[in-house]
């Protein structure tokens, strides 16, 4: 925020400015909108994930229903399913790793929704590509997956999908950052 000049998001936590709040370093970011989302990926020299990169995140080559497979959902693998308890709601970035996805990414289920790059469509993927697919052309909402710390059970399965307006700021909704690999030209 003070490299960019960017507004500072509202504190979930109560009165204050989130910025100095002690500790919020290690916490997912919340409350901030599509825009906020993609101005920080762009300000870091990355971007926000495609619905399909993320969803692969999550689920494998193998398809899981959750991130960590298919034993059951216990709070040692996600925080879903929690009442609003202030500073104590969210936890810090990998505290469950027992529910890491099979490529060791973190949080993927429950803790906070993340908002992707694409466009929301219903019935995108009756009808999309084989693979790589980059989502619909245009739309009215974007795509948010993954559930979060309020999310029932069913919301936090890899294949939930969720939509928001571009100004949508909730105490459950952040973000993370993905980055293209460069091929290595001399392998061509």
């Amino acid at each position: 925020m003070k490299d960019s000049g960017h507004r500072n998001p509202p504190n979930p936590f109560g009165a204050g400015n989130l910025q100095w709040a002690e500790g919020i370093e290690q916490l997912p970011v919340v409350q901030v909108t599509w825009y906020d989302a993609k101005s920080y990926c762009a300000w870091a020299n990355k971007r926000l994930p495609t619905e399909a990169e993320w969803g692969k995140s999550a689920r494998g080559v193998d398809g899981r229903p959750i991130p960590w497979g298919k034993d059951p959902a216990t709070l040692k693998r996600a925080n879903y399913e929690q009442e609003w308890d202030g500073a104590h709601t969210l936890y810090p970035v990998g505290t469950h790793a027992l529910g890491d996805s099979p490529f060791g990414v973190k949080d993927m289920a429950g803790s906070v929704r993340e908002w992707v790059q694409d466009w929301y469509d219903s019935d995108y993927y009756k009808d999309m590509p084989d693979r790589n697919p980059k989502g619909p052309g245009k739309g009215i909402v974007r795509s948010i997956r993954g559930g979060s710390w309020h999310s029932p059970f069913g919301d936090i399965r890899a294949a939930a999908r969720g939509r928001g307006g571009f100004v949508l700021q909730t105490h459950g909704t952040g973000f993370r950052c993905a980055r293209s690999l460069e091929r290595d030209k001399s392998s061509n």
